[in-house]
């Protein structure tokens, strides 16, 4: 459980960086950092053009600047995560708490899930407002490629982000399948609480006594005086 349903390695074990990169939830991590550069990049380098007739700049998304905002917050937001978790990635195997275990697992599930929500809603405010910007706010298409970059890896980010829950909530049912996940879970061994059995003999033969071959003290033979000789009669 400790190696498999939580992570690379056993507990408290040293970090391996080729078991890590061959984890799939931490490819997927890498691939949703590549996703949110490209997302608010194209955005910030291309995504505000110049009003000639103003001299301000707007954003190319049917001069909604709530629209470029958007898609730079997430796109930082969603680079800084992947990079918290993926740091979590590398540090896991050395996390021997089963408890510290369980809600590391439990915040990955929550994190991408919502990280998935977020682009789902940023990929539909951006492609709205994509279509209905006007032509002739951009009449020599300047930007557009990188436009359509920020909405195409929205919608990618959906899927991996999404997918990053899905597997942590199977790393957690997998978790959740054994003893050692739960947190009242206690070597028996290790229990000082738990009472010590009486010993018993093992027999070897019938028990006329009916004591089951319990241990018993034997009587002190200097105890009892002797009741006197009785001769027999020959």
């Amino acid at each position: 459980m400790e190696g498999g349903a939580y992570g690379a390695g056993k507990a408290g074990g040293a970090f391996d960086p080729h078991t890590l990169v061959r984890q799939p939830h931490t490819i997927l991590r890498v691939v949703s950092w590549v996703f949110s550069i490209v997302v608010f990049g194209s955005i910030v380098n291309e995504g505000y053009l110049n009003n000639n007739s103003e001299g301000e700049k707007f954003c190319i998304y049917n001069r909604n600047p709530n629209a470029c905002s958007y898609g730079v917050a997430v796109g930082v937001l969603a680079f800084l995560t992947c990079l918290l978790y993926l740091a979590l990635d590398v540090y896991f195997p050395q996390i021997s708490s089963v408890k510290d275990r369980k809600k590391a697992v439990l915040s990955d599930i929550g994190v991408s899930a919502f990280w998935a929500f977020l682009w789902f809603v940023g990929f539909c405010f951006l492609a709205n407002q994509w279509q209905v910007s006007k032509p002739k706010d951009n009449p020599m298409n300047e930007g557009t490629d990188a436009a359509r970059a920020a909405i195409t890896f929205s919608f990618f980010s959906i899927f991996t982000w999404a997918g990053q829950a899905m597997l942590a909530f199977q790393r957690y049912q997998i978790g959740a399948d054994s003893a050692l996940f739960s947190q009242d879970y206690m070597d028996p061994s290790q229990d000082s609480s738990m009472p010590y059995a009486p010993y018993v003999e093992p027999s070897t033969g019938p028990d006329p006594t009916g004591m089951g071959g319990t241990y018993q003290q034997p009587a002190n033979a200097f105890d009892a005086e002797p009741q006197g000789y009785q001769s027999q009669g020959y």
